[in-house]
């Protein structure tokens, strides 16, 4: 056992006598004192003290006319000496990191181009038939007070204008394509015939650049859907293509009446980011309510990730999930919205004040420099 463990200990003081010369080439190229310091260290660490005379024997030191050589090598090889660090910029103070915060909140509701998910009228033809125009193209969209991203756009609008129709009415959606690439419209959560479903090599052909694609069913049930594209969908929807699809009216609890009805689409990814409408706050719109007054909001999420629908100071009804009225209808301050899921809400507000609403995954609604993405308010007076 005793001659094992000499053994090892002079194979290990003969790595660290050769770590210790390659420290002295290196070091000496570069023209520093680590050759003594690895040499202390090798004469000192060389071997445990249960290790043979020869194991614990130093390590041969180099000819003096092969350090004279070397230390004429570090001379010539000598870097220049590093420049001064910058100086580093000062840490913002408390008053002036809250002033900064609170530049973006006094912004609200900032002025920005465009407004996506207003109503769109439909041409009315001879049978009765509702006719809805869409064009896809690539636009300038200001998400946020001067801030423009390339996005895509059904009738230069981010989200899409939103089409309401009556259970019963024959439809039309005409779209034109006017986009770079092909593109398809998928009825999200709307019941219609196998060959208007939308999904190009599926139930149709892409929709070509320069092409027109007339889509035709007849609204045959209530529903809180969505329209958007389904080609390239992981591209076109987070840059655009997306717009709520409304059939009749949403069934309410025994009692309850609502004065008005609102969707807040939601997104998180592509070009558009996090948002509310197509709009990061400061430039999103809030919700006005008089004292008392009940609405209906419906939440639609096409984006890629979950948010949980936070509003401050009042409870939520949950009426409805995609579309079909709950088996029972419950209180909720915080509504986890899934992609794709559609939630429909009421809301009475009977506490004046200005509210906030946002995503509760807190990096989706605010930053170091305030708050952005998705977060509005509603405004009660």
């Amino acid at each position: 056992m005793r001659s094992s463990i000499a053994s090892v200990s002079f194979v290990a003081a003969g790595a660290v006598a050769s770590l210790a010369a390659i420290g002295i080439i290196v070091a000496g190229q570069s023209g520093g004192d680590t050759p003594r310091a690895l040499a202390a260290v090798a004469s000192s660490s060389a071997a445990p003290a249960s290790a043979s005379p020869a194991a614990a024997a130093p390590a041969p030191a180099a000819s003096a006319s092969a350090m004279a050589g070397m230390d004429g090598m570090a001379s010539a090889a000598a870097p220049a000496p590093a420049a001064a660090p910058a100086a580093s910029k000062a840490p913002m103070s408390v008053d002036e990191h809250d002033e900064k915060m609170a530049a973006r909140t006094k912004a609200f509701p900032a002025k920005t181009k465009g407004l996506g998910s207003q109503m769109l009228k439909p041409t009315v033809l001879a049978d009765g038939t509702k006719q809805f125009n869409l064009t896809a193209r690539s636009i300038k969209w200001e998400v946020e007070t001067g801030k423009f991203v390339d996005a895509m756009a059904y009738n230069d609008a981010v989200p899409g204008p939103t089409i309401k129709v009556a259970v019963g009415d024959k439809v039309e959606v005409v779209l034109r394509n006017e986009l770079t690439s092909s593109t398809a419209i998928h009825w999200h959560g709307v019941r219609v015939p196998n060959d208007q479903d939308g999904v190009p090599d599926i139930t149709q052909k892409p929709i070509k650049p320069g092409e027109t694609y007339t889509y035709k069913f007849t609204a045959t049930e209530k529903a809180v859907g969505m329209y958007h594209s389904h080609h390239d969908a992981q591209i076109q929807v987070p840059a655009g293509l997306a717009g709520a699809f409304l059939i009749g009216e949403v069934d309410l609890p025994k009692g309850v009446k609502i004065k008005s009805e609102h969707t807040m689409m939601l997104n998180d990814s592509g070009p558009i980011g996090y948002s509310l409408n197509g709009k990061s706050f400061p430039a999103t719109e809030p919700i006005s309510m008089p004292l008392g007054t009940s609405f209906l909001m419906h939440y639609l999420n096409e984006g890629m990730q979950i948010h949980p629908m936070h509003l401050h100071g009042f409870k939520q009804l949950v009426v409805a999930k995609d579309g079909y009225p709950v088996p029972m209808a419950y209180n909720a301050d915080t509504i986890n919205v899934a992609p794709g899921e559609r939630y429909s809400v009421v809301v009475t507000p009977d506490l004046p004040g200005v509210w906030a609403w946002h995503c509760h995954v807190l990096s989706h609604a605010e930053g170091t420099d305030g708050m952005f993405g998705m977060v509005t308010a509603l405004i009660v007076k």
